[in-house]
């Protein structure tokens, strides 16, 4: 008695599933094995304490870069160099105005006269050329200067000394503030140059993936960064500079007015508060 159509079509089904699963099975191993032959190696890490080295740093900037790039970044280095020279020196000076006024306080207030206090400060200092002013204006009121009274060529000549230092002074400080403000302009033209570059060279290539284009974009914002690290440095050294000024320029003022109230008073600070005391009591 032959099996009924229903029953052998499960059974064709059962062995065609079994001669498929048969087939996978023995083809398995051989396709993980050309699998794992065609997967690319994997890398292997670094050896601790070894460094590696950044193919996108400022060595391929100026290795890849073109003359614009390049003449960017040698402006910005100049203009580091240049406002750091300014901050030293002017510190420098600075220093050296505050020892000069402390030389001041101590010597000449107690000397004789003016032309003694005038010869014991400091030949190079701005209080010496300060005084020598005022004792030569007084000195030489004659001629056609005696038609301005004594006490404005006095107060003239010791304020256009005063004014030769402040001007001295704020020598450098128009540069600081040029750094500081055109720097970030000047770092942000590098890096819009870079990325235009870095564009065009991927254009032609016709690949986009992300090393091609991580790279040279990355490289071009280096020229933002070093123009922000340029300006930064220049603009806190021009307000520090002049804040440090403005304290130096008030001790040579007073200096100035108490030298003018001493060559209007007879060229002798004690004298002059003796005669002062004498009228006041006559």
């Amino acid at each position: 008695m032959s099996a009924s159509p229903i029953v052998r079509r499960p059974r064709r089904f059962l062995a065609a599933a079994l001669a498929l699963a048969t087939f996978l099975l023995s083809a398995a191993p051989v396709a993980y094995a050309q699998a794992a032959e065609s997967a690319p190696a994997p890398v292997a890490p670094a050896p601790a304490g070894e460094t590696v080295t950044n193919p996108y740093g400022l060595d391929a900037l100026w290795a890849q870069g073109d003359a614009v790039a390049k003449g960017t970044l040698v402006i910005l280095v100049i203009m580091s160099a240049a406002s750091w020279y300014v901050i030293v020196t002017k510190l420098y000076e600075q220093q050296k105005l505050r020892r000069h006024a402390r030389e001041a306080k101590a010597k000449f207030w107690t000397a004789g006269g003016v032309q003694q206090a005038t010869q014991a400060l400091n030949p190079d200092g701005a209080f010496h050329f300060i005084a020598q002013s005022g004792l030569e204006a007084k000195e030489h009121h004659t001629g056609l200067l005696e038609h301005i009274d004594l006490n404005t060529w006095v107060g003239q000549s010791i304020q256009r000394a005063i004014d030769n230092v402040q001007a001295r002074l704020q020598d450098g400080l128009a540069l600081l503030a040029t750094v500081g403000s055109t720097a970030p302009f000047i770092g942000l033209f590098g890096t819009v140059w870079g990325i235009y570059h870095a564009l065009t060279a991927i254009g032609i290539a016709g690949q986009a993936s992300i090393d091609k284009v991580a790279g040279p974009v990355g490289e071009a914002l280096i020229m933002t960064a070093i123009g922000l690290a340029v300006a930064v440095p220049a603009v806190l050294g021009y307000n520090w500079l002049v804040r440090r000024n403005k304290a130096s320029l008030d001790e040579v003022r007073a200096f100035g007015v108490d030298l003018h109230a001493v060559l209007l008073g007879g060229g002798n600070a004690r004298t002059a508060a003796a005669k002062v005391v004498a009228v006041a009591r006559g």
